[in-house]
């Protein structure tokens, strides 16, 4: 075990038993928060003293886990794949440039009677011991790289999505209107026609409780008119 090992103990007041992780909204999920209060829970644990642990809530360190675990895209857990491949690959290179120095190193006490040829071997063992580091150096950096690139390539995508649902949005109020107009289209016409079917009623009913004469003098007003 490290010496800054952890020991994580269960809250009272929480159980992780079928409890749902906390929940964020897919447009407003901050990673870089998220991890410092992980990083916050781990520094504010209880430390117990003479065996450098630290006391932490289960339940909480849990939960805040499964919150950055669902809310992590696809990409970021591709980056970690990425990471853990250059990782192995640092590894072995160590390991191969190790090989390589121990067997320089050996070559060369094998040689002590020829210090020109020590020191030709040493000299090499530190040439590979500094190109090794290098290279794994640039490849730290190109991995870093990478990984910000993705990061950046996310949130850009994330503001195209709530563009593109805003757009949709404003787009199916639009449709709706033009719907809602159409219809109160055809009722003003639907209308218009009743009414002009209720004058023409009226027209007849007074029409007929009209005597003979009034009706030949209603006749004369309107062609008259």
């Amino acid at each position: 075990m490290t010496e800054n090992s952890i020991v994580t103990q269960s809250n009272p007041n929480m159980s992780n038993n079928g409890t749902t992780p906390p929940q964020v909204e897919e447009m407003g999920f901050d990673l870089t928060g998220e991890l410092d209060r992980l990083e916050d829970l781990i520094l504010s644990g209880v430390r117990i003293p003479f065996i450098s642990k630290t006391l932490i809530a289960e339940d909480v360190l849990l939960n805040q886990l499964d919150l950055i675990r669902i809310n992590l895209p696809d990409c970021f857990e591709q980056a970690t794949q990425i990471l853990q491949q250059r990782q192995k690959i640092l590894t072995d290179a160590q390991t191969y440039a190790q090989k390589i120095v121990e067997n320089a190193q050996r070559k060369a006490s094998q040689l002590l009677d020829e210090s020109r040829i020590v020191q030709q071997a040493e000299s090499q063992a530190y040439q590979i011991r500094r190109q090794v580091q290098q290279d794994c150096e640039n490849l730290q950096q190109k991995t870093v790289t990478e990984v910000e690139q993705i990061r950046q390539k996310i949130q850009q995508d994330a503001v195209k999505i709530r563009q593109q649902a805003i757009t949709e949005a404003e787009e199916i109020q639009n449709e709706a209107d033009v719907y809602a107009d159409q219809v109160l289209s055809r009722l003003e016409r639907d209308l218009a026609q009743m009414l002009r079917i209720v004058s023409n009623g009226r027209q007849q009913v007074y029409q007929q409780k009209l005597t003979p004469s009034q009706k030949v003098s209603d006749n004369m007003n309107k062609k008259a008119s």
